[in-house]
């Protein structure tokens, strides 16, 4: 089509037509496809048209200004906007359509097998969707979702939705033993919380059945076969390239051995079915692959049913086939299993989708491996899936992320093939801080409070100020100012003072001025310390009524809501980066990298009378201290606020990129 439209201005131009016009209108087409597929395509449809190049072609043209030639190696994000409905089966010339040939092209320096699909398997397809891309978004409910999940979810189901079309929620839960009903609801609540619609939830063990019928059809047509060797027997012959002592046993043996096994006659652990693939192949994973595993263990869905169960490599693929998914999008540590992928849905003769692999996403100072976040839960290095330190969803929902911070931070990452990056904390939270500056309503609080009384003040006396929600607020709008009481009784963070003054301090100091927000200037007069001679008990200080004075250094502060009666008293939990290496799971002693300083905690800061009625997850700017949220430990008796970020901002400059 793109082609044909550039038809007549290509025979005009012959070949100093420019070539990267079609790269351009195929990509807004087809996002996903290979970029040097689509370069073959469009020099044989060139060449065909024009023939051989003439000494007229090769003339140099006259000199005109360079253009920056188009990178192959774009970023492509899942919801690029297309010009024109994609539709990703009338992709690119190719063998005829009722024939289905394999061919092997080079991509990433290794052959993988690409998707070819007969004319009847195709039409079955586009009946089933309509033409409509289907993706999945398919998590093993092992562990709580990390924000490397929340990528995947917007590739997915973003692609799916910008697209018009469909994301199912799969939970691949082929392994009884690491996956807990726990999992599958948290799974669930977080694809919501982040903002996803699935078009339906599906599992794997739906389809146990159908994958027990296709194990069997594989077996019989000599495409598998029953292993008695061990896992570590296994690994070693796979290593060399070593046949199985059993991999040419006859199929009827091997049917009645994987019925025996089916039945539970045979322990775990002395027979598996594998995939007769490719011993030979410089791809590791067409080394006859495990299909099948005995576990005499309970399914969380199926009961006990089943004491056989398919693997990853197994199952993937065929369910993928079953439920019509258009584009199989999964990360690059995959890619290598991309061949095996066709090769065992071309061997039971079923529909190929579209296989396309993208980065990771991998932040500093952090771990994303299920094994690893497993580990500092169940050993109580952190206090659950949900810690606030931990790059868990629900770590970050609970720490005060909103969902919107999340899918924005992967937007401006991009989508791209490169898997040799690891991106910033601190780009993570420019785009927390941006949500939150637009979100959460200003407050005071006072970590770790120091007296100050107010000499020239009535201790009777108790005033209510006008201090603003936000920073913009408009005076004639009383829902954006909150009323704080003022008396002669205040609580200042006990680092804005100092016994020494200096030029480069803008705290407080004996004889000097400042002032208190939204409130009046004030001068230390007198210093009340302990016995040591050294801590500071108490401040005396004078207040400037008229306001006349006016001093450079701000400062917040508390009051007493009323004369002799404490402020609120509230938990503030600060929390920073969990390990102290940008790259912790590159040690092999990850855990001697924790931060010991990790998470301090607050046992009673003193708060504005205004918080008392905060509610769990709402949010708020202490004011010079940072976002925080309300914790789920939060009571009756008593708040805790999570700080969610501090207000510095050291990684962006000059606005989102």
């Amino acid at each position: 089509m793109v082609f044909e439209e550039r038809r007549d201005t290509i025979l005009e131009m012959r070949y100093r037509f420019n070539v990267g016009e079609l790269f351009g209108k195929i990509r807004a087409v087809h996002p996903w496809a290979d970029t040097q597929i689509v370069k073959e395509v469009i020099d044989d449809r060139i060449s065909g048209l024009l023939g051989e190049r003439t000494a007229a072609d090769n003339e140099k043209p006259a000199k005109k200004k360079k253009e920056k030639p188009s990178k192959e190696d774009v970023k492509v994000t899942a919801v690029q906007t297309a010009e024109e409905e994609l539709n990703p089966f009338t992709i690119f010339p190719g063998p005829e359509e009722n024939t289905k040939v394999h061919a092997e092209v080079l991509f990433s320096d290794r052959p993988v097998l690409r998707a070819c699909n007969t004319k009847e398997m195709l039409k079955k397809h586009l009946d089933a969707t309509g033409g409509r891309v289907f993706t999945r978004f398919p998590p093993e409910p092992n562990g709580y979702l990390h924000i490397g999940h929340a990528k995947a979810m917007f590739i997915n189901f973003g692609l799916a939705k910008e697209m018009g079309g469909c994301c199912y929620l799969r939970y691949d839960d082929t392994n009884p033993d690491a996956e807990k009903k726990e999992y599958i609801n948290h799974i669930e609540e977080i694809v919501q919380w982040m903002g996803w619609e699935p078009f339906k939830i599906t599992y794997t063990s739906d389809y146990f059945h159908v994958l027990y019928e296709l194990a069997v059809e594989l077996i019989k047509k000599g495409h598998a076969y029953v292993d008695h060797q061990s896992a570590e027997e296994i690994k070693v012959s796979r290593e060399n390239k070593r046949n199985s002592p059993w991999r040419d046993r006859p199929i009827e043996e091997s049917l009645k051995l994987f019925n025996d096994m089916r039945m539970g006659l045979i322990e775990e652990n002395k027979a598996t079915l594998r995939m007769k693939q490719n011993m030979h192949s410089d791809n590791f994973n067409m080394y006859d692959l495990i299909a099948y595993r005995i576990k005499f263990t309970p399914h969380p869905r199926a009961g006990d049913e089943w004491c056989i169960y398919p693997s990853y490599d197994y199952a993937h693929c065929i369910v993928d086939s079953l439920e019509n998914i258009t584009h199989s999008l999964c990360t690059l540590e995959f890619e290598t299993r991309r061949a095996s992928y066709y090769w065992l849905l071309d061997a039971l003769s079923r529909y190929q989708p579209y296989v396309w692999e993208y980065s990771r996403l991998n932040i500093t100072n952090t771990v994303m491996s299920k094994r690893k976040l497993n580990k500092l839960v169940t050993e109580k290095w952190v206090d659950g899936w949900d810690d606030p330190r931990l790059m868990t969803l629900a770590g970050l929902r609970r720490r005060g992320v909103s969902a919107t911070a999340i899918n924005t931070f992967i937007r401006g990452v991009g989508i791209t093939r490169s898997d040799n990056s690891t991106i910033r904390m601190d780009r993570l939270e420019y785009h927390i801080r941006e949500d939150m500056n637009k979100t959460a309503a200003r407050q005071m609080v006072v970590l770790h409070p120091l007296k100050v009384v107010i000499t020239n003040l009535d201790n009777k006396t108790v005033s209510y100020l006008d201090a603003k929600k936000w920073p913009d607020a408009q005076t004639d709008d009383a829902s954006a100012f909150y009323k704080v009481p003022f008396t002669n009784v205040v609580y200042i963070e006990r680092s804005d003072f100092r016994a020494k003054d200096s030029k480069d301090y803008y705290g407080l100091a004996p004889g000097k001025w400042v002032l208190l927000r939204y409130a009046f200037p004030i001068k230390c007069t007198e210093v009340i310390c302990s016995d040591d001679g050294e801590t500071v008990m108490e401040i005396r200080a004078e207040y400037d009524l008229s306001k006349n004075t006016k001093p450079k250094g701000v400062l917040h502060w508390v009051s007493q809501p009323s004369p002799g009666v404490d402020p609120l008293k509230v938990e503030v939990r600060l929390f920073d980066k969990l390990f102290v290496s940008e790259n912790p799971a590159e040690l092999e002693e990850y855990l001697t990298d924790l931060n010991p300083e990790s998470k301090e905690v607050i046992p009673e800061a003193f708060a504005v009378s205004s918080l008392r009625d905060a509610a769990v997850g709402d949010k708020f700017q202490f004011e010079r201290l940072g976002y925080f949220a309300v914790d789920v430990d939060s009571t009756k008796e008593k708040l805790v606020f999570n700080r969610t970020v501090t207000l510095r901002d050291s990684y962006w400059k000059g606005g989102d990129k």
